[in-house]
């Protein structure tokens, strides 16, 4: 019967073995003339399954190697567990990279939003001190002009001492016209001396119009010293009064003109400080927000990088898991087929589930 005749023990020949001999002894368990790849032999190629088989946790009998799809199964299903809970995290890490890169673009543009505000306060700063600068110069030549003022009003007090030093002058001229008279009178009588004895009828003539000429030079004399002291008076009072309304003008003018100065320059120092300190600030802030901008793109650039590398690494279990669901069903399949396996076709398997229970 079928059930008595031995046959080969490798799977993938089972050929019929010879009978012992007459003289008995221990029956053959596999071929000893077949040769298959490589050159092996079938008891070769059946150590070889039983290892594969080994290697799956599978129990294979002395006859048969018949994969164990119960155990096979169990297999698959711990494996299912673990690719659903990495498809399942990966799917999590995914979702956080996009908020990630979603909060880097928003802290990027408000970073250039800032950077926009901080120019535009740098701008204002600068249209400032040019304001304040023209506000200065203003200033300054309201004080020139102020200078100019005064410097006129002294000229006109200089004309004015001229004017009293002309008077001055003319009373001398006076004075001087008075001496001549008295020169004269004195010369007349000296004639008058010499004279009188030549003619004594004469000498009272001449007395007395000695005494009209004296009394005519006494108030010519007079009257020029008055009317010399009277202009000269009313010349240095002009002269004084001018001087004292153009000195009391410059002195209010010069000093409206430096408290203006002054107030100007005080002013625009105040507001020069101000937008000094404004610059600076604006300064200050756009330097860290520079900085916020530079470390913003670092982490933008961090952040891609590792986007990239958790993308490459979901696409590789993405591979992997895909490369499980066929070999799931390449599984499947075989476990509702009936023929036994190839020992090569057992390491491929043994092969393909390595990484994934590694995994």
């Amino acid at each position: 019967m079928e059930s008595d005749t031995a046959r080969c023990g490798y799977s993938k020949c089972r050929a019929e073995l010879p009978a012992p001999g007459m003289q008995g002894g221990r029956p053959r368990s596999f071929c000893r003339e077949t040769r298959w790849e490589g050159g092996r032999t079938c008891s070769q190629m059946a150590r070889a399954e039983r290892e594969a088989l080994g290697a799956l946790g599978l129990d294979a009998g002395s006859t048969t190697f018949r994969l164990d799809a119960e155990r096979l199964r169990e297999h698959l299903d711990n494996i299912r567990g673990p690719v659903d809970e990495l498809t399942a995290a990966l799917a999590a890490v995914t979702a956080r990279l996009d908020e990630v890169e979603t909060a880097a673009v928003a802290a990027v543009d408000a970073a250039h939003g800032q950077v926009a505000e901080a120019e535009r306060a740098r701008l204002a700063a600068e249209e400032a001190r040019e304001s304040a600068e023209q506000r200065t110069r203003q200033s300054i030549a309201a004080a020139e002009r102020a200078a100019k003022e005064r410097a006129e009003a002294i000229d006109r007090a200089s004309a004015a001492a001229r004017q009293a030093l002309d008077a001055t002058e003319a009373l001398g001229a006076a004075r001087q016209q008075a001496q001549d008279a008295l020169d004269a009178r004195a010369a007349a009588e000296v004639q008058a001396a010499r004279e009188a004895d030549r003619a004594t009828a004469v000498e009272q003539h001449t007395r007395d119009l000695l005494l009209k000429a004296e009394q005519a030079a006494r108030q010519a004399v007079a009257t020029a010293e008055r009317k010399g002291e009277e202009a000269v008076q009313a010349a240095v009072q002009e002269g004084r009064e001018a001087v004292l309304a153009v000195r009391a003008e410059a002195a209010a003018a010069i000093a409206a003109a430096e408290e203006r100065t002054a107030d100007a320059e005080k002013a625009g120092e105040e507001r020069v400080r101000e937008l000094i300190a404004a610059v600076e600030e604006n300064r200050r802030i756009a330097a860290a927000n520079e900085l916020a901008l530079a470390q913003a793109h670092q982490a933008e650039t961090a952040l891609r990088a590792e986007i990239e590398v958790l993308r490459a690494e979901l696409t590789a279990e993405r591979q992997r898991g895909a490369q499980a669901e066929v070999l799931r069903a390449e599984l499947t399949a075989e476990r509702e087929r009936t023929h036994r396996l190839h020992p090569d076709d057992l390491k491929a398997v043994v092969s393909a589930l390595a990484p994934l229970s590694t995994t």
